[in-house]
């Protein structure tokens, strides 16, 4: 199959890169320039583990290319998937369509036969239909149809869920549609991963109705860690025995500083959104959000109380900025809230993190940056592990608490104990529901 991919950001370009992988002749375009050379010197301008070595490869096999050129991707392709940016629009917490309308209308000048039009971008319900319509609106002579096919990559495993998925869904109305979405995925369908084949609509919500899922049930365990310091229960003992019960599974029920990302805040907002226009409030989903933010908000005052009430003077050495680990990506990270409230109490912050540093130097003003844990703690009043990163799992404890200026510890991710903490030298440790 012939394959055009609108978009080489993050979804786009996975997405691209492992259709080439499947065989596919992929097409990757962007109006970014820069961007393009980039990929095409072999450089990807995203950290995914794996996603570099892959993409050489098949540019090597002849599979992959890139291109500025819409217009030549996407005549001949017998697939055009659409998976550009549709951030959250100031104001009102709709998803912003204005790069899928933009899309969807060149994608329909460019036509020179029938294509499959496919939504990869998260869209609210009844987006499809919308982009049909900014195709007909372009080229009322085309031959095509829509699908939707929403993804559910996690990043930092985005291979791996694209290669090995729990499901692949796909909204369509015709069969001709469906038989070429079913040649696309015919790779996973040999390998008996689930194709869930559905009308657009439901696609689409299924997207958002996940992803809402997912959040809440973050947000529920850190509402119960709360409690649990309250009453002196170990939340990482609660949550163990609450996933062993088959019918609630042990997966998202990791307490810590709140959810982030490119995904979770965005989506919620936008279902949030979506239920107020159609008079069905989604109430639950409106409690997650404002609980969420409630959560950032709890692991400031958890940091200040360990500096006795002021971060006013004081050191304090950030293991993590990235929203989590193995990705570069910042987007709605808890560190964007909480490094901010200790520079701005007049904390000196020092960060480390493998890959956070690209985007953070811009996000995170007034910070140092190190790229030795070690080095960040010395003569610090303050250590906090913010982001789970493999390379502060097995951090030297003794020799952090031995180099700080008061040894001690802001456990937000519960990565280690108060009892292996205290051993090492750490005068005050404190966790997240323990």
């Amino acid at each position: 199959m012939r394959i055009a991919m609108i978009g080489t950001g993050y979804v786009g370009l996975v997405s691209g890169v492992c259709f080439s992988d499947f065989g596919h002749e992929v097409v990757c375009v962007d109006r970014d320039p820069k961007k393009i050379e980039m990929l095409e010197a072999g450089r990807v301008p995203i950290f995914e583990p794996g996603l570099d070595d892959l993409m050489a490869r098949n540019v090597a096999a002849g599979r992959l290319s890139f291109t500025t050129d819409l217009k030549t991707a996407v005549g001949g392709a017998d697939a055009v998937f659409i998976a550009v940016g549709t951030p959250t629009r100031r104001g009102d917490g709709h998803a912003d369509l204005t790069y899928v309308m933009d899309a969807a209308a060149e994608i329909g000048r460019a036509l020179t036969g029938y294509a499959v039009i496919v939504t990869k971008s998260t869209v609210p319900v009844g987006t499809n239909r919308k982009v049909a319509q900014a195709v007909r609106d372009a080229a009322p002579e085309a031959a095509f149809d829509v699908a939707s096919n929403p993804e559910f990559l996690r990043e930092g495993a985005a291979i791996d869920d694209f290669m090995r998925p729990d499901r692949v869904v796909v909204g369509v109305e015709s069969a001709r549609a469906e038989e070429v979405m079913s040649a696309i995925y015919r790779p996973l369908y040999l390998r008996d991963f689930a194709i869930m084949v559905t009308d657009l609509e439901s696609a689409e919500m299924i997207k958002y109705a996940a992803n809402a899922f997912l959040a809440t049930k973050i947000t529920f365990i850190n509402e119960i860690a709360a409690l649990c310091e309250r009453v002196g229960a170990d939340v990482k003992k609660v949550s163990k025995g609450m996933g062993l019960d088959g019918r609630i599974g042990n997966k998202f029920l990791h307490a810590g500083p709140g959810y982030g990302g490119s995904c979770f805040p965005k989506d919620t907002a936008a279902l949030a959104r979506i239920g107020q226009d159609h008079a069905m409030p989604m109430r639950i989903t409106e409690a997650v959000m404002q609980v969420n933010e409630g959560v950032k908000a709890r692991m400031v005052e958890k940091l200040r109380d360990l500096c006795d009430g002021s971060f006013n003077g004081r050191t304090v050495a950030v293991m993590g900025v990235t929203f989590k680990p193995n990705t570069d990506d910042m987007r709605e990270a808890p560190s964007l809230t909480i490094v901010p409230a200790l520079v701005g109490g007049g904390a000196k912050v020092r960060v480390v993190d493998p890959e956070g540093r690209r985007e953070g130097e811009a996000l995170l003003p007034g910070v140092a940056w190190h790229d030795d844990p070690y080095e960040a703690c010395a003569e610090a009043d303050l250590i906090v592990l913010l982001t789970e990163w493999n390379e502060f799992r097995a951090l030297d404890l003794e020799r952090i608490a031995g180099a700080m200026r008061t040894p001690r510890m802001a456990d937000l991710r519960n990565i280690y104990s108060r009892e292996v903490a205290e051993a090492a030298g750490f005068a005050a440790y404190d966790a997240v529901g323990r």
